[in-house]
């Protein structure tokens, strides 16, 4: 597998454009979710570089952009939240607090390496539906939540989207009438903003240069909250120590924060493909992900991800290969090692603003409206996992939306595959009724026997569902005879359902039954005759016509007693 994202100089216009446009959404998109994580615009900053950087040189979508993303910053959010509470009883906040927050975001981009090179890209993505998106909408709505203090003109109350909820009250009785003016024109342009115009500039771009020219030539420097001095060039490196219970609490986080990194990069990844008709590398995209949080925590960055968004953009200006993402980590590192200045006096309301917007669209408004229509059940999964995520924490939204949608997925399974075990023949119980799908010869056969010859048809994929309803109908074979199992249509025969079987062959042998097998494939032949059933079957009872086998069944000596 080779090292490198594909880095080439054939569409050089159209990568250099696509990666200075994308560098152009990406800051006023850095510099939101910095001041909102609570790290500082300079956090979203090194975050976009680096990210951005290691994902587009070792990843392996060649036009995808990474960035801090919404739903990152969230759960990013909720770990400095989470650690910056005081300690109950000195009421002093832990001195490495943010320590640990850039060390999980180290050991997120850890685990995102080790799920590459395990080669499980192509099981990141396999989650249902209705909890990816409760999970993106509740996202979206702790976005929205806690961005209100600022919208307002106020500094985060702390505690969370609850604290946030509890003082708003008090929020809205004292607003900063100046900065929710300055947060409502950005929000106005983001909506508003004609998309012929989006063409010629990105309306975050928009938002952010004329917010920022409002508030210095109406409002007065120092009269709104800023975002203040920037240092410049990446902070020095330091290498704290913790205790066993702290990295126990970093490590879970830090797979909250890959999982998510995983699913959100991969995604982006098939929007990738769909507009440029290529095929990314699963495995190698989440190497390069790992990468660039890995050096985007050590220095103190936020956590990022694939950006649809800044993809997209990318994309249709014309970029085709990662160089594109080199150019993009390029002009944003001369924002961050020489001209930091020129965004000290962005309004942090006007960020507010476009933070709030990213909410509003991780909200999955069109399943929301349609979920009910498709699956009552389905929808409930999707609310519980909303409410969970905005109000218990993200972990357990997960948890929870994922064993209630396995669990009732695997009940539909289990009623599917009890179509496919049926019990035909015996006539003389069932008066013959039950005898669909089969030739006439079969019929005339099994009509002739009666009830002493039982056939056991299975077809499709017989996995753990199938066990329960081969075991019911295990009653209905004891008073046969002869008994023939046709695994003709079975391709697979899981652990559960063989066992299952193996106890109905092994039954009838002890009641003096004879039984006879017909079209066994190569895999559920292999696994019966690894439990041992080859003993119990007769050499010449594995058959492969289903026709053959009920004729010697019906013509065998038991049968016809």
């Amino acid at each position: 597998m080779r090292i490198f994202n594909q880095i080439g100089f054939g569409n050089l216009k159209g990568d250099v454009f696509g990666g200075v446009t994308a560098a152009v959404v990406a800051l006023p998109m850095a510099l939101a979710f910095g001041v909102a994580s609570g790290a500082g615009a300079e956090a979203g900053l090194y975050g976009a570089v680096l990210v951005g950087l290691f994902a587009a040189l070792f990843g392996g979508t060649p036009t995808l952009i990474s960035e801090p993303t919404g739903p990152m910053t969230v759960v990013f959010t909720a770990v400095i939240v989470a650690l910056m509470v005081p300690d109950p009883a000195t009421g002093v906040v832990a001195e490495n607090a943010m320590a640990m927050a850039f060390t999980t975001v180290m050991l997120a981009g850890f685990f995102q390496v080790m799920f590459g090179v395990l080669k499980l890209g192509r099981y990141v993505t396999l989650m249902p539906y209705t909890v990816i998106s409760g999970f993106m909408s509740g996202i979206g709505l702790i976005l929205i939540i806690i961005q209100l203090p600022g919208l307002l003109g106020h500094a985060s109350p702390g505690g969370g989207v609850m604290g946030s909820i509890e003082a708003l009250p008090g929020l809205f009785a004292d607003v900063n009438a100046g900065e929710l003016l300055l947060g409502v024109v950005a929000l106005g342009i983001l909506f508003l903003m004609p998309k012929a115009w989006r063409r010629f500039m990105p309306p975050q771009l928009l938002a952010l240069v004329v917010g920022t020219l409002l508030a210095v030539w109406f409002i007065g420097s120092g009269d709104y909250r800023a975002i203040g001095e920037i240092p410049s060039g990446l902070p020095s490196i330091t290498v704290p120590t913790f205790s066993a219970d702290e990295w126990m609490t970093m490590v879970i986080n830090a797979l909250v924060l890959a999982m998510l990194g995983s699913i959100d990069a991969l995604l982006t990844s098939v929007i990738s493909d769909s507009l440029t008709r290529n095929e990314h590398n699963s495995d190698k995209e989440l190497v390069g992900q790992g990468l660039g949080n890995l050096a985007s925590g050590m220095f103190g960055g936020l956590p990022g991800a694939g950006a649809t968004m800044g993809t997209v953009v990318n994309i249709q200006t014309g970029a085709r290969t990662a160089l594109s993402g080199l150019v993009r980590a390029a002009v944003l590192g001369v924002v961050v090692f020489g001209a930091s200045g020129l965004v000290e006096s962005i309004p942090k309301a006007i960020l507010a603003g476009i933070a709030i917007k990213v909410g509003i669209d991780i909200i999955d408004w069109g399943f929301l409206r349609r979920a009910h229509r498709l699956s009552m059940r389905g929808a409930l999964i999707m609310y519980g996992v909303i409410g969970m995520t905005v109000f218990v924490d993200l972990i357990t939204a997960v948890g929870i939306g994922l064993f209630v949608a396995n669990i009732l997925t695997i009940r539909r399974l289990s009623d599917l595959q009890s179509e496919h075990v049926r019990v035909l023949g015996q006539a003389e119980e069932t008066g013959g009724s039950d005898y669909e799908g089969l030739d006439s010869d079969e019929k005339r056969y099994l009509t002739e026997a009666g009830s002493r010859v039982a056939l056991l048809d299975l077809s499709g994929p017989l996995i753990f569902g199938a066990a329960q309803t081969l075991t019911r109908q295990q009653n209905r074979l004891d008073s046969a005879q002869a008994l023939v199992i046709d695994l003709s249509g079975v391709p697979h025969l899981g652990v559960s359902a063989a066992l299952v079987l193996e106890r109905i062959i092994r039954d009838a042998v002890d009641r003096g039954s004879r039984v006879v097998l017909s079209g066994a494939q190569d895999q559920p032949r292999a696994r019966l005759e690894k439990l041992g059933v080859a003993q119990e079957v007769r050499p010449d009872d594995w058959l492969a016509s289903r026709s053959e086998a009920v004729r010697q069944a019906c013509s065998a000596p038991e049968a016809t007693a």
